[in-house]
């Protein structure tokens, strides 16, 4: 299912500079296949490219104890920033910085490729696959240019929402918990933890969507299951969400963005921008450096 299911008129900041209507958009995560991983991917769709700056989504989630550990090979960034997020399982992260670091559920890992970077991915050490999601944020022009960076955060701040859930707060502000992560634009990133009804804080000025990861939960009579997402628009100072037991689901927003290109790793704004980054991945050029791993 696809496309607005229920719309409802915004209000308007102090100046007008804004009029979008409040929506929900209902939108089907699409099934991606990532070095022998299989994920749903929910963003970038065709529908619905960013939100604020948030521009990819994977979920992935092992079904059975038999199935491999995710083993992603060194490959190159521009542009964005990586943000990963396990329910559970472990894996490792290295990265062309000399980074190497081992990332288990409540922990976030935020590398900043800026000008360029690369990194890899390995749940070896711990067994089977696990379950969480990877997400990019596109970077401003301000800082997507700039040097690459990577940070690690073992401690995040919660927001009781009621005594039916709370919000672990990845990036940005919700209500009032502030992540200590690095943001290079206005956008949020919350991984909520729902068992009945409750009501998120929000801000007017910024989009929100979510994505349900595992449970189910319902906004006024609509009904969303795992991997939909959900594209709220602009307009909104609280949400009401009712969730069945167990439910956990990722809050994105931010202020739109603006235009961005994607392909493959490379986040830009030409085509001459991602042609130059590919030509100096394949010539093994200083720009990426060297990632200590063997996958």
């Amino acid at each position: 299912m696809s496309g607005p299911v229920s719309e409802a008129d915004a209000s308007l900041g102090p100046s007008g500079e804004w009029s979008e209507t409040r929506v929900i958009e209902l939108l089907p995560s699409r099934a991606a296949d990532v070095a022998g991983t299989r994920v749903m991917r929910a963003l970038p769709r065709r529908a619905r490219r960013t939100i604020g700056a948030w521009c990819f989504l994977d979920h992935f989630q092992a079904h059975s104890s038999d199935e491999p550990p995710s083993m992603i090979g060194p490959h190159p960034h521009i542009g964005l920033q990586t943000v990963t997020w396990l329910l559970e399982g472990e894996t490792l992260h290295t990265d062309s910085l000399g980074s190497e670091q081992p990332i288990r559920p409540g922990q976030l890992n935020l590398m900043s490729a800026g000008e360029g970077v690369a990194h890899a991915e390995d749940g070896r050490s711990f067994g089977r696959a696990g379950h969480g999601v990877q997400l990019w944020v596109a970077q401003p022009d301000a800082t997507r240019q700039g040097a690459p960076a990577f940070e690690h955060h073992d401690d995040l701040p919660r927001l009781a929402l009621s005594s039916s859930g709370d919000a672990t707060v990845l990036v940005g502000a919700l209500g009032d918990a502030r992540s200590p992560a690095r943001t290079d634009s206005p956008l949020v990133g919350a991984d909520l933890a729902i068992n009945g009804p409750v009501e998120l804080p929000l801000r007017p000025d910024f989009e929100y969507g979510f994505v349900v990861l595992q449970g189910a939960l319902a906004i006024d009579d609509n009904h969303i299951g795992a991997d939909q997402l959900v594209y709220l628009g602009r307009g909104r100072d609280e949400l009401r969400l009712v969730g069945e037991p167990s439910t956990r689901a990722l809050l994105l927003g931010g202020l739109p963005f603006g235009e961005i290109l994607m392909w493959w790793n490379f986040v830009a704004r030409t085509r001459d921008e991602m042609e130059a980054a590919y030509r100096d991945w394949e010539a093994e050029s200083d720009r990426f450096g060297v990632v200590a791993s063997d996958l």
